[in-house]
């Protein structure tokens, strides 16, 4: 639906606007795809140092900009003027975001890895074997090792483990911690 003439562009998109704020939608999308390669001109030319990820995204938010603001527009005026104005004000803020975000950022060619091979929170070190293990809580007190099975071991709530053994959740919590600090004795690992 592109019309010959100029004159015919801004009489022609003057009137899929109008026709779009009345509801049409065929309309609307002939308007906007009628207008995208001229936005995208438009921005090239105004802001030449731009890569295309950048005049693409002015012509979207201009798009955007369009959609929300539609129903300002005044029929029978003409539609380039406006659309024009549109356009200036999203190529300024986008031109904006790119300098203030050049002043805080650059960029970096190869990063070093400053993670080492271990897992988080973990320490070789300190991963003692099974059998000193379970000799280890063997030796704890019968309420610790039943606080260390429930809740470290089966991996219960405190208010599971207190409905289960009888004692209240401080009682476990104090039988869980003392008997953490017995195994880290007595498998050899520091507090």
């Amino acid at each position: 639906m592109a019309p010959t003439d100029a004159d015919d562009d801004l009489s022609e998109w003057s009137r899929l606007m109008a026709a779009a704020q009345r509801g049409d939608g065929a309309s609307y999308v002939c308007l906007l795809r009628d207008v995208t390669p001229l936005l995208r001109r438009v921005a090239q030319r105004r802001w030449p140092s731009a890569g295309a990820d950048h005049i693409e995204d002015v012509v979207q938010d201009t798009l955007l900009t369009l959609h929300a603001v539609r129903h300002t527009y005044t029929p029978g005026r003409p539609f380039e003027p406006w659309l024009m104005g549109i356009l200036r004000h999203r190529l300024a803020d986008s031109v904006r975001r790119s300098v203030r975000r050049s002043s805080r950022e650059f960029a970096v060619a190869n990063l070093e890895e400053t993670f080492s091979d271990v897992p988080a929170n973990m320490e070789e070190e300190w991963l003692p074997d099974r059998d000193a293990l379970h000799k280890a809580i063997a030796g704890l007190s019968p309420a610790q090792r039943r606080a260390v099975e429930l809740l470290k071991l089966k991996e219960m709530s405190l208010k599971e483990a207190a409905a289960e053994t009888g004692m209240s959740i401080t009682a476990l919590k104090v039988a869980t911690h003392r008997a953490l600090k017995s195994l880290r004795a007595v498998l050899g690992r520091d507090g």
